[in-house]
């Protein structure tokens, strides 16, 4: 057996482990970091600065068609939007580098975020561009390998007991006492966090020059999944698209309650019973008992006529498999989620002859 055959039969279990070029990226853009970080200069050159980094390292993701894959499934026209090359390797970038610009600007000299890894680095490094201090709150039973990115960034780590839900509880209860910048999903920042998400959009409008017939993504808690439809809304709003692509969320199988929402028809998201939600090294990007943008990526997938679809740990890491023999890519199983509910649906009743868009979230390690 060649040593890339060894590599291709190696299991994909990971925590949460994307990863990124942010020491690359570190030196790329040091000239820009300085100004940044120069108190001395004026706020309009630090952001000018900042705006440059941003520009030349965020977004701007590739796009290819996944012609391999069409053969694979019988789905002609599938394309895929890879996220993985963001500075930290996932597209939580979008937003990290949003916020930070934003607390420059707001004169904040902290910024705090709870997370379970990729949103984590993605902050600490967006604000140690931009010359601002991150404290990030970790729940107590999280064991990332991406704490040491985080650190090599000079994060501050804090650890809390709980779950992911308590951990941003409290960061933001501690960025309001403390005078912080508050980057976590959920707060005032929602409307922020989704438009830059929807940056997704643009730039698969400007590939397509239209919108898709579907777009599928993976959702945890559906911040992202709600920032892509906002994006198209407002192209279609403006007469850019000349339809609405239909929204499609796949997640770790009965895990997440955007999906079970969507599966049961309920009117809303409804928490998921903590106990009884098991984590492996395959799911936990997905997995959430209470999504906290849940019900906006809800009305997203009822408003533009998709849906929704579990995906077990097997088939998530079949499909990482595929997409990196087949395409080329090296993507987290968990981030395949929304391919395989767009699969299953062809399957269960063949879609017709389009285009479709499936976002991949994050790059494997």
């Amino acid at each position: 057996m060649t040593r890339e055959n060894s590599r291709l039969n190696q299991p994909f279990e990971l925590m949460d482990g994307a990863s990124g070029e942010f020491r690359q990226i570190q030196q790329d853009v040091n000239r820009q970091r300085e100004i940044t970080a120069d108190l001395s200069r004026t706020l309009e050159e630090r952001l000018e600065a900042y705006e440059d980094i941003i520009d030349s390292e965020v977004g701007d993701t590739a796009f290819i068609r996944a012609r391999n894959i069409e053969r694979e499934t019988g789905l002609r026209q599938i394309f895929l939007k890879f996220e993985g090359g963001n500075p930290t390797g996932t597209q939580k970038d979008r937003v990290a580098f949003a916020q930070a610009m934003d607390a420059m600007r707001r004169g904040f000299d902290t910024v705090t975020v709870a997370t379970c890894g990729n949103f984590g680095v993605a902050q600490a490094l967006a604000a140690s561009l931009a010359g601002i201090h991150c404290v990030i709150y970790l729940p107590g039973n999280y064991h990332t390998p991406r704490i040491r990115e985080m650190e090599a960034l000079g994060a501050e780590i804090v650890r809390v007991p709980g779950d992911y839900e308590g951990a941003v509880a409290t960061s933001s209860e501690q960025a309001e006492k403390s005078e912080w910048y508050d980057a976590n999903p959920g707060g005032s920042n929602t409307m922020m966090q989704l438009t830059a998400y929807g940056g997704i959009s643009y730039e698969i409008y400007d590939e397509l020059g239209d919108a898709p017939a579907a777009v599928a993504l993976p959702v945890s808690n559906g911040t992202t999944f709600a920032g892509v439809f906002k994006g198209f809304a407002s192209l279609h709003r403006r007469g850019k698209t000349s339809r609405m692509p239909r929204m499609v969320a796949g997640s770790s199988f009965r895990k997440n309650p955007i999906v079970q929402a969507a599966l049961k028809n309920r009117p809303i998201c409804e928490d998921l019973v903590p106990e009884k939600i098991r984590e492996t090294r395959i799911n936990e990007p997905l997995i959430n008992w209470h999504a906290i943008d849940g019900n906006a990526a809800l009305r997203a997938i009822r408003e533009t006529g998709g849906w929704a679809g579990d995906a077990s740990d097997r088939n998530m890491r079949l499909y990482s498999r595929l997409i990196r023999e087949r395409e080329g890519l090296d993507v987290l199983p968990a981030s395949t989620a929304g391919l395989i509910a767009l699969i299953d649906r062809h399957r269960l009743n063949p879609l017709p002859n389009d285009r479709y868009v499936v976002v991949l979230t994050g790059r494997k390690s």
